[in-house]
């Protein structure tokens, strides 16, 4: 009886020791949950501080564009565009060259990026799939091309192009257009072709397919990706591009949007320029790059990650 009592409190003693023991272990579990949320909240909160500091400057352009001059060139900035009107698109459609214009970029736009993405993808794939003599000498022209300055070609490209009859023409500047972008498209669907293993046209192959059907079947819409993300920075390239369009496009008709826009900085001092028209025109420039991102930005996403993979 005596052994019995006294071994009451000694389990008594071990019970009060497990329990600290117990919390000891599961503490640190929580509290690393706990930083993790942490971590998580202070991301959160960075990535949001960087949209605002992106969408800002947008933010401001389609504001300054509801509001006269006179407020924009007054000493105190107005953050939102109380009392503001469409008075600058009016005046911005009444000149009536933004059409023409945007029929103009339209055009050079949709050739550049067509021709593009055809080329270089024919390139990407005799690059990545077959093994022929010079490959590596073509792969380190593509990357030597790529250094050239623009500005140093000006000069051939212009006489080029008025041998060929081509300035003031939109096929002309697409065809520049499509020859300065290339090279790096090419550069980047190399890695998305890469990252395709031919053995899947050769399993299609063995199933009956030839091998076209097993290109477009198989190989092909796994590139789909890969050509969106490239057609993105084709887009862009041949959309906001200046100074080419400033060499070849001399005439007022054939002007692009990007020179369309210039006209409504005035630096002469018989008239001032007219802050509001400029945000305005700025803002109907970017529409369209808005409408195209929205359209395209499921695929671009994922074809940018794949490539950052597969590359």
């Amino acid at each position: 009886m005596a052994s019995q009592t006294l071994a009451a409190p000694e389990r008594a003693i071990e019970n009060v020791n497990v329990k600290p023991a117990t919390r000891a272990v599961t503490n640190p579990g929580q509290r690393g949950a706990q930083r993790r949320k942490l971590f998580k909240g202070l991301r959160s909160i960075i990535a949001i501080l960087l949209a605002l500091v992106w969408v800002f400057p947008v933010y401001w352009m389609i504001s300054s564009s509801l509001l006269p001059t006179a407020v924009l060139e007054s000493g105190t900035p107005r953050f939102f565009p109380w009392g503001g009107s469409l008075d600058n698109y009016e005046a911005v459609f009444e000149m009536g060259t933004f059409w023409p214009a945007l029929r103009m970029s339209l055009t050079v736009t949709i050739i550049a990026v067509a021709a593009c993405l055809l080329f270089a993808f024919l390139a990407a794939l005799a690059i990545s799939r077959y093994h022929f003599k010079g490959r590596t000498s073509f792969v380190l022209a593509v990357l030597f091309i790529q250094m050239l300055p623009a500005e140093g070609l000006f000069i051939a490209q212009y006489k080029m192009l008025a041998s060929l009859n081509l300035i003031n023409n939109a096929l002309g500047l697409a065809g520049l257009y499509t020859a300065s972008v290339i090279p790096f498209t090419v550069w980047m669907l190399r890695g998305f072709v890469a990252g395709v293993p031919a053995d899947l046209e050769e399993s299609a192959m063995v199933d009956g397919c030839t091998r076209t059907q097993a290109f477009f079947r198989i190989t092909f819409p796994l590139l789909a990706p890969g050509l969106v993300a490239s057609g993105v920075y084709a887009f862009l390239q041949a959309w906001n591009e200046f100074t080419v369009a400033l060499v070849i496009m001399q005439s007022e008709e054939a002007r692009t949007l990007p020179l369309w826009l210039r006209a409504f900085v005035q630096a002469s001092a018989s008239r001032a320029t007219d802050w509001g028209q400029v945000m305005a025109a700025s803002t109907l420039v970017a529409v369209p790059v808005i409408i195209f991102f929205l359209l395209v930005q499921g695929r671009m996403t994922s074809g940018l990650v794949a490539g950052a993979v597969k590359g």
